[in-house]
């Protein structure tokens, strides 16, 4: 009877530069470039073990069996792991964020990340981390960018190009800067990433001028973080999110993710600008809202958020590392 295991942890990232819509739906290729910071408190602990025992892959997330929709996403991970194994066999997965699932905090990213590490690292394998990326990218395309720490960018995907990986572009101690997230709700969202995706790509009037326009935007924040322009960087970042949720607002139906709580967060972000705090607030896929600021600054902004109306919790995090194998 043979074992193989290792364990992996990745950090979630938040995109500066969004990503919003697929040019290729069956590898998972971003219709437009992205840029992340990788988040230091957002972390995926997942241990893989190919087991000749076996009958099937075997999911545990969070403390609980997976769905078979979710068991299914992991299978079609390992199963390109498997393509490259001399002996290839089922495996057992368990993993388990620190933070909350399915929630708009990007736990797809650190899950499918850590996960790739774990799998390859499992096998015996020893992959590039351009592979590693393009490995988890292919299940997320945001957690092609988890694999890195600091800030890393995912190209725009050209269709049929199964390679496609993320590259990083500054490490964690790059810049002194801080997110500051205000959690707005709980439980999943409604409408999932890759639903969301799809019917905006189908119905919404804005998205060819969102893919349009989206490189652009991006330029200026890979500027601007070159050159440690926190306004320059924020201002840009919050047309990013801005665009791709009034794209995925104007699908149809509807996709809306914002709460009450949310519109009352970005008012606390105008706010601070206006007393001269450089503080700017970006959003993925869910209700919660993350702030962009000097680490100076990071303590007032997290009293500010945790003072406003219908704010659960707040959380700062710093940039975070790469993803490391630990066994």
């Amino acid at each position: 009877m043979t074992k193989r295991t290792a364990r992996a942890t990745a950090r979630a990232n938040i995109a500066l530069a969004k990503y919003w819509g697929k040019s290729d739906v069956a590898l998972n290729l971003p219709a437009v470039p992205s840029i992340s910071l990788t988040l230091d408190g957002l972390v995926t602990t997942t241990t893989v073990t190919f087991d000749e025992t076996l009958a099937a892959d075997v999911l545990e997330l969070d403390g609980r069996p997976a769905s078979a929709k979710e068991t299914a996403r992991a299978t079609e991970l390992l199963d390109r792991v498997r393509a490259s194994m001399k002996a290839p066999s089922f495996a057992r997965v368990v993993s388990a964020n620190r933070f909350p699932t399915a929630a708009g905090l990007a736990s797809s990213a650190s899950g499918f990340a850590a996960m790739a590490g774990a799998a390859v690292h499992a096998a015996g394998l020893s992959w590039s981390d351009a592979k590693l990326s393009a490995l988890a990218r292919w299940s997320s395309a945001s957690a092609g960018r988890s694999i890195f720490g600091g800030f890393a960018k995912l190209p725009a995907g050209v269709p049929g190009d199964a390679k496609l990986a993320a590259k990083p572009l500054f490490g964690e101690d790059h810049w002194d800067v801080r997110i500051v997230v205000a959690e707005a709700a709980k439980g999943p969202k409604k409408v999932g990433s890759t639903e969301g995706m799809e019917r905006s790509r189908l119905t919404s009037p804005l998205y060819d001028a969102w893919v349009q326009n989206a490189p652009a935007i991006t330029a200026v924040i890979e500027k601007a973080l070159k050159k440690k322009d926190l306004d320059t960087l924020g201002a840009a970042m919050e047309q990013s999110t801005f665009a791709f949720h009034a794209c995925a607002m104007s699908a149809s139906p509807s996709i809306l993710y914002w709460q009450p709580t949310t519109i009352a967060a970005l008012r606390t972000v105008e706010t601070l600008r206006e007393k001269g705090t450089s503080a700017w607030a970006t959003m993925d896929a869910g209700p919660h809202v993350k702030v962009l600021c000097h680490a100076a600054d990071a303590a007032k902004v997290k009293r500010a958020l945790a003072k406003t109306e219908g704010v659960l919790a707040t959380m700062v995090c710093k940039p975070g590392a790469r993803r490391l194998p630990e066994r």
